[in-house]
């Protein structure tokens, strides 16, 4: 008999052991830290990155005429006064303004130039994707400080059918280069209005609300 308990503790040894290194390859926390519903500090997001489709206003200084008001076309170019398909997405303001500068620079001396974001939809890896059993599945860009209550009211919650609580929440960790899920409690944040279930979001973050079986 004491030999079988001897065993036993081995095996289970073993198979702790088996699960924390599983864990560890798995990567990432099933759970995700809480945030609050009202930012405590506002801060600044990430440098805005162009995406297609975007509104943007480029200003030449005293060149007017080379100024214009543009939409980034499906294709991530742009095409202005003097400049045609320059490439845009991917891009900072501030890059594709010292690109503008440099094209411009051929007929104009030391053009200054000015990019401004008017209105934007920004690229995939900035947007935030809600999918499932919502009212309206939909691509929201990411703000600075966004919460999970915020990209659920922008979709207007949860569908009659869906079961929140077993909601995903799929985040690529950029530093491993691998993609990572977490569990999120919709329903306990929309409809039992549970603090501890609102989380805060990063760009790129795709959220996943399956039906209920019954």
């Amino acid at each position: 008999m004491a030999r079988f308990f001897k065993s036993f503790r081995g095996l289970l040894g073993v198979g702790v052991a088996a699960l924390t290194l599983g864990s560890c390859v798995g990567g990432g926390r099933s759970e995700l830290p809480q945030a609050s519903f009202v930012a405590t500090q506002e801060q600044p997001g990430e440098e805005y990155v162009i995406g297609p489709l975007d509104q943007l206003s480029i200003f030449v200084w005293r060149n007017p005429e080379l100024s214009a008001k543009v939409q980034v076309r499906p294709d991530g170019r742009i095409t202005t006064p003097l400049i045609s398909d320059m490439p845009a997405v991917g891009k900072t303001p501030r890059m594709l303004a010292d690109d503008m500068k440099i094209a411009l620079g051929e007929y104009i001396k030391d053009p200054i130039v000015s990019v401004i974001v008017e209105n934007f939809s920004g690229t995939f890896s900035q947007q935030v994707r809600i999918v499932g059993a919502t009212a309206k599945p939909a691509s929201i860009p990411y703000r600075a400080n966004m919460t999970l209550l915020d990209a659920m009211i922008s979709v207007g919650g949860l569908s009659e059918y869906a079961a929140g609580n077993r909601a995903k929440l799929v985040r690529y960790n950029r530093e491993t280069g691998k993609q990572v899920e977490y569990n999120i409690k919709l329903s306990s944040l929309l409809k039992d209005g549970d603090s501890r279930a609102n989380v805060r979001l990063e760009p790129g973050d795709v959220i996943i609300i399956p039906q209920s079986m019954f």
